[in-house]
């Protein structure tokens, strides 16, 4: 055979194998509590972020919020892994200095004020394997109630004239998390 031929009959055969495993790729259906990210510029097209957090987006199905973020357990702060929050500079929570880099986010839900805490644990699920000694730093919030019900836990960054709040809120439940300059 020549060369030129076999070059092509070769060429051929991988072909027909790559096309034959993209047909049977399966994918996964849509997951029940979807990733997603909230920063802050929230504009797509800005680049130059102060802040992002990613999360998984639980929803109540009926259920009560309580049973989903138990009162004074440690939770997640959404569901799957556990909330992962980047910083581009330094920021301030409370009188905690944090630097810029990334962290796990978590809060303990309370009925009239809930913790953030900020910790050096990565690639965690859930808040299974929490260990306090990783925090770098903790805030009380207080809890607020709001007129409509979120069935998706939500995250949204508004800009304050100290810094940027994150606003987290599901139910009627609303809690603002001041980051400071």
């Amino acid at each position: 055979m020549k060369p030129t031929k076999l070059f092509t009959t070769i060429v051929f055969a991988v072909m027909m194998v790559f096309s034959f495993n993209a047909e049977a790729q399966e994918f996964k259906p849509l997951d029940k509590s979807p990733m997603d990210a909230a920063s802050f510029p929230s504009s797509y097209k800005e680049s130059n972020k102060l802040i992002k957090i990613t999360y998984s987006r639980p929803q109540l199905k009926g259920r009560e919020m309580s049973e989903l973020a138990p009162t004074g357990k440690v939770w997640r702060t959404g569901a799957n892994e556990a909330a992962e929050l980047t910083l581009y500079t330094d920021m301030m929570l409370g009188d905690t200095k944090v630097s810029a880099g990334t962290y796990t986010f978590y809060v303990i839900p309370g009925e009239k004020e809930w913790t953030a805490i900020i910790s050096t644990d990565l690639n965690v699920w859930g808040s299974y394997f929490y260990k306090e000694e990783n925090d770098v730093a903790r805030l009380k919030v207080p809890v607020s109630m709001g007129d409509e019900s979120l069935e998706a836990f939500s995250i949204a960054f508004e800009e304050a004239k100290d810094g940027v709040h994150m606003h987290l809120g599901w139910d009627k439940v609303r809690v603002t998390v001041p980051f400071t300059k």
